[in-house]
């Protein structure tokens, strides 16, 4: 829609994962070394946590896409709390069909396959995003098929990425002997306020925009009312875009910011930014411009 006023050649705040659009903040660029780091120390589970919107999933499809040919790899992006067995789910994930429905056929097939992948000179890697939503007792049967490895011979890793409460979860009692096996952890934080700079200049860059559309005091007023989170500096950003585009502004100020906040967090789609406590800032006592902006989403 704006795309061809601002001079872009994609969006620049698209809420998709996709990591050519990766800021490689300091917290960023350490939780990807620790996630290398993983796979090349042998790590059998390796874990990435951070809250809602943090960039977790761009980190992890970043990491696809630098893993060579000596990896074959399971992702398993819909976990949820009605799991029964993790085999099935597994197997799914790496296109593998087991001889029947029966749990020691999965088992099986599953084991088989990280066998012949060993053999060819591959490991085998599983991701288990929203890992949280796992229970106790498929996080329990993700740690005994991890027996499969051996004190010589890793054929299979591990790497469990969600939000804060699986944290929680691993420092029950019942999962001493699962948490005793991870060796790499990061958990990632928000933004803060001089990397919420760099990161809107960069996703402008790379949707081939100017870096500096967006004035400073905006930016300070995106990070005030997100708290430095990605997905809702996405959010915001992306309908200040749209605001500016109705205008036919070429730049975007503070004001604007504060326009689009006075008139969404009202609306179901930006409630989250009043669930945020955002700092003071004297802007939201302004009036502000109606007309063709309020109208524009």
């Amino acid at each position: 829609m704006y795309e061809r006023h601002f001079g872009f050649k994609t969006k620049p705040f698209a809420l998709t994962p996709d990591p050519e659009f990766l800021y490689e903040s300091p917290q960023h660029a350490m939780a990807m070394t620790m996630l290398e780091y993983g796979l090349e120390s042998a790590a059998a589970f390796s874990l990435l946590t951070g809250d809602i919107g943090s960039g977790k999933t761009t980190l992890v499809r970043r990491l696809l896409r630098q893993l060579g040919d000596q990896v074959t790899v399971g992702l398993v992006s819909n976990t949820h709390g009605h799991f029964k067995s993790i085999h099935g789910w597994a197997l799914s994930a790496l296109g593998i069909s087991p001889a029947n429905d029966s749990e020691i056929a999965k088992y099986e097939a599953l084991v088989e396959s990280f066998v012949r992948e060993y053999a060819k000179g591959r490991r085998t890697l599983l991701i288990f995003d929203e890992a949280q939503n796992l229970s106790i007792e498929v996080l329990e049967e993700l740690r005994l098929l991890s027996n499969v490895n051996s004190e010589k011979d890793l054929i299979l890793q591990v790497l469990l990425v969600g939000q804060p409460e699986l944290r929680a979860k691993l420092s029950l009692p019942e999962l001493v002997q699962f948490a005793q096996r991870i060796s790499v952890d990061y958990h990632l934080r928000p933004l803060a306020g001089p990397d919420t700079h760099a990161y809107i200049q960069h996703r402008l860059e790379v949707a081939g925009g100017c870096k500096d559309l967006f004035l400073p005091e905006a930016i300070e007023c995106l990070y005030a009312h997100t708290n430095g989170v990605p997905r809702l500096l996405n959010q915001l950003a992306d309908f200040a875009l749209v605001y500016a585009f109705a205008d036919q502004r070429t730049s975007i100020d503070a004001e604007l910011i504060a326009q689009v906040l006075r008139d969404r967090t009202t609306t179901y789609s930006l409630r989250t930014f009043s669930a945020v406590e955002p700092a003071a800032s004297p802007l939201d006592k302004k009036p502000g411009r109606r007309g063709k902006k309020a109208g524009a989403a």
